[in-house]
């Protein structure tokens, strides 16, 4: 790449590093409560265990002597890494039994994939072989960890509702795997490219089902608040229903 490529490709990839940095953070929030209530509740570990995966994969394909030009999928993919390991203890550490078992276990299973990975490629993998065969691995899992939001999908089509779809989250996803999308066709590199590829087109489809149930989710949030608060007035004592008015006469007298 010379020049403008060059510009573009370094320009994307930046903002990449930064959409992807918000998307590792969202689940802050699920983690907060998770450790004020000091149980995992129905939440599940398995889709932090995968992106784990996929951020150590995607860290070491990144490396220089894996693959040229692609240093900053190692530097947003080496702190995700970092992220997402601290998110998996959290729910190991307030997870119930059987469910800390579970996903140790997952856990021991990923670390020992990439190591084997990561030996492979250094000592038995050389040069172009070698980026093919990283480059499959963290293909196959990241197209895995963009299918998992159509789980999502199916609840919005069931419900007609996006309550459990945050919008910005959403967003920020199409935002991210377009950026890398662009960045890994500037760079002909078809394992960044076809991933982010599926990502933005499992995105675009969350959007546009935003956009068909958005307004039947906030008419329903209204229906609801109303029914909640007429339920708390036919609810009150008859004697705060009916609050004496003064009327004007007694206005005067006052006055």
């Amino acid at each position: 790449m010379h020049g403008l490529a060059r510009t573009l490709h370094l320009a994307f990839g930046i903002f990449a590093n930064a959409t992807a940095f918000f998307i590792f953070l969202a689940p802050i929030g699920t983690f907060k409560r998770i450790i004020k209530k000091r149980s995992t509740e129905e939440f599940s570990g398995f889709p932090y265990v995968i992106t784990f995966l996929s951020c150590m994969l995607g860290a070491w394909y990144g490396l220089p002597f894996v693959s040229p030009n692609n240093i900053l999928v190692t530097t947003i993919d080496g702190i995700g890494t970092v992220i997402e390991l601290a998110f998996v203890v959290i729910f190991i550490v307030f997870a119930p039994k059987n469910e800390k078992k579970k996903i140790g276990v997952l856990l021991i299973l990923v670390v020992g994939i990439f190591v084997a990975v990561a030996l492979l490629s250094v000592f038995v993998f050389h040069g172009r072989i070698r980026q093919l065969f990283c480059g499959f691995a963290a293909l196959i899992c990241a197209a895995i960890m963009y299918f998992s939001p159509l789980s999502v999908i199916r609840v919005v089509m069931k419900t007609k509702s996006v309550e459990f779809m945050p919008f910005l989250l959403t967003f920020s996803m199409v935002l991210c795997a377009t950026a890398w999308l662009i960045f890994g066709l500037l760079e002909k590199d078809p394992f960044v490219y076809v991933p982010n590829a599926v990502g933005c087109g499992v995105g675009v489809l969350q959007l546009i089902l935003y956009a068909i149930y958005s307004e039947k989710t906030i008419f329903m949030t209204i229906k609801r608040s109303f029914s909640h608060g007429m339920l708390q007035i036919n609810a009150m004592p008859q004697h705060e229903k009916k609050q004496p008015s003064i009327t004007s006469s007694k206005y005067d007298e006052l006055v």
